[in-house]
C-alpha cells in the first residue's frame, strides 16, 4: 500500500519536474530557440489560440526566429501576438513572413530573466509539496483507520520526504543550468 503510494507521488513529483523544466525553455536566453514562442497565445477570430498551432516556427540562425503562418490571412493577428506576450522582441512583416530578430541581453533584462526563472521553479517547487502534502494526508488517514501502523506511516513519511527532497534537488539543478544559461554572455 505505502510503496504504490510513493510510487504514484514519484510519478507525479517527475511530472511536475518536467512540466517546470519545459516552461523554462520558453524563458528566452540570448539565442534564438523555438521554444520562445511556445507561451505566446494568438487572438484568432475570437478565440485565444497557441502560435504554435497556427503557424511553423524556425530557427535559421543563431539570433533569428521565423513564423511561417499556415493561413497567411493570420499574419497581423501572430504578429500582434507576439509583441503582447512581453518577451522583450519586436517581430517584423515582409507579408508572408515573420522575422524576429533576437537582440543581445542587456544585464536589466538578464536579472528580470533570471527572476522570472526562479518563479518558474518556486511555481515546481509547490506542485511537489503539494504532491508530498496530499500523500501524506492519505497516509495519516490509512493511520487512522487502522489500516496501516504508526511505525509504517512514519517509514511512510521517511522515504516520501527523501523524494521529495530529491526532485526539489532535481529542479534546483536544473535552474541553475537555466540561470547559467541567462547570465552567458
Amino acid at each position: 500500500m505505502i510503496d504504490k503510494l510513493l510510487n504514484d507521488a514519484g510519478d507525479r513529483m517527475h511530472k511536475s519536474v518536467e512540466a517546470t523544466r519545459g516552461q523554462f525553455s520558453s524563458v528566452r536566453t540570448g539565442r534564438a530557440t523555438p521554444a520562445l514562442l511556445d507561451r505566446v497565445m494568438v487572438d484568432y477570430y475570437g478565440t485565444r489560440t497557441p502560435l504554435t498551432q497556427m503557424a511553423t516556427v524556425g530557427a535559421p540562425e543563431a539570433r533569428l526566429l521565423t513564423v511561417q503562418p499556415y493561413d497567411i490571412s493570420s499574419l497581423e493577428a501572430i504578429e500582434r501576438g507576439i509583441t503582447e506576450a512581453d518577451l522583450g522582441i519586436t517581430p517584423g512583416n515582409d507579408g508572408k513572413l515573420i522575422r524576429i530578430s533576437i537582440p543581445e541581453l542587456t544585464e536589466e533584462r538578464r536579472k528580470e530573466l533570471v527572476k522570472l526563472a526562479r518563479g518558474i521553479a518556486e511555481e515546481g517547487r509547490i506542485a511537489i509539496r503539494n504532491i508530498r502534502r496530499d500523500v501524506m494526508h492519505e497516509l495519516r488517514s490509512l493511520k487512522e483507520s487502522g489500516d496501516l501502523g504508526s511505525d509504517d506511516e512514519h517509514r511512510g513519511e521517511t522515504s516520501l520526504q527523501k523524494l521529495t527532497d530529491e526532485r526539489i534537488a532535481e529542479l534546483d539543478e536544473v535552474l541553475g543550468h537555466k540561470e547559467e544559461e541567462i547570465l552567458e554572455v
